[in-house]
């Protein structure tokens, strides 16, 4: 009996397998081989669902920023307290994320980054987000107070 694969379950589990390699060893630092071998997959296999790193690294983008906003925006709390909530999950792993997105960032110029695909998908979830909370007239005043606290406290030793 042939082997029956849900070919795009399993692109999303490579996805998601590859974040955390992304996460531990930076993006230049990291090759299709690398991350093959972590994966237990043919670097053919792996080309088979990802065309590019690039690629690879969008889906894991996406993989990641579709799990944020599982319940996390409360509509029983304040407005807050929501906040607090979503800081949290941000400090959660902030420190390696935004080395990891200055490292996938560095040379490229600012019209470079405004058309990136993985940019442009998170922070429209960051967005989102911070929208559900405070409506979108205080947005982006908001997610900048956020990001420039987690910054603060990061660059504090916090």
């Amino acid at each position: 009996m042939p082997k029956i694969v849900d070919h795009e379950a399993y692109r999303q589990n490579l996805a998601q397998r590859a974040a955390a390699y992304f996460s531990a060893h930076g993006y230049s630092g990291t090759g299709m081989r690398k991350i093959a071998d972590h994966l237990g997959v043919s670097k053919s296999a792996l080309y088979h669902y990802f065309p590019s790193k690039e690629a690879l690294f969008l889906a894991c983008t996406r993989q990641i920023m579709s799990g944020l906003d599982t319940g996390l925006v409360d509509p029983g709390l304040s407005e807050e307290e929501n906040l607090c909530r979503l800081m949290d999950v941000m400090r959660g792993n902030f420190a390696s994320e935004m080395a990891l997105v200055f490292d996938y960032l560095r040379g490229k110029s600012r019209a470079e980054i405004a058309q990136d695909e993985a940019m442009q998908v998170a922070m429209d979830s960051y967005r989102m987000l911070v929208r559900k909370i405070v409506g979108p007239e205080r947005l982006e005043e908001t997610l900048a107070r956020l990001l420039g606290t987690l910054l603060l406290e990061y660059f504090s030793g916090k």
